[in-house]
C-alpha cells in the first residue's frame, strides 16, 4: 500500500478587510467623540449689591371705549393721534422687550382706531398684539 504524502496547503486569512473595518471604527469613535473646552482663564467676577428685581410686566393693555378714548394700562391719553399712542406704549414699555400687547376694543369703536394701535406698537417692535374678547353662550348666537 502506497500512501500519498498530502500536501499541506497553508491557509491564509485575508486581514486587509479586517484593517479597513477597524479603521472606519476608529473614524467612526473619532469623529463621534465629544471634547472639553476647559478655558485656561482664571476670571474672579466682581460682586454687586443685591436690588429690587425689574418685575417684568405680564402684558401692556390698551382699552379704547366707544367714544375712541384710549386708555394704556388704564391711563387715558390726551388724543388719539399716532405719535400720542406710541409714545404712551413706550412709557408702558420701559425698557423691556417682547411684551405683549393686549387690545380691548369696544364693539362701537372704529377699526381705524385699533389698526392705529395696532402701527404704533409695530413701530416700537411690539408684534405680539392679541385682542381680548368675551365668550357668548351659545344660545346667545
Amino acid at each position: 500500500m502506497k500512501f500519498r504524502l498530502r500536501r499541506n496547503d497553508d491557509v491564509e486569512i485575508n486581514i486587509i478587510n479586517l484593517i479597513d473595518v477597524l479603521l472606519m471604527l476608529l473614524i467612526f469613535f473619532v469623529m463621534t467623540t465629544t471634547f472639553q473646552n476647559k478655558s485656561e482663564i482664571n476670571i474672579t467676577l466682581p460682586e454687586a449689591s443685591k436690588e429690587m428685581p425689574i418685575t417684568k410686566l405680564d402684558a401692556i393693555k390698551v382699552n379704547v371705549d366707544a367714544q375712541s378714548q384710549i386708555y394704556v394700562n388704564d391711563r387715558a391719553l390726551l388724543n388719539s393721534q399716532l405719535p400720542t399712542i406710541k409714545q404712551a406704549l413706550y412709557d408702558a414699555l420701559g425698557n423691556l422687550s417682547d411684551v405683549p400687547v393686549v387690545i380691548s376694543a369696544d364693539a362701537e369703536t372704529p377699526h381705524q382706531m385699533v389698526i392705529r394701535i395696532m402701527d404704533a406698537a409695530r413701530q416700537l417692535g411690539l408684534v405680539r398684539i392679541t385682542f381680548a374678547t368675551r365668550i357668548v353662550a351659545e344660545d346667545n348666537l
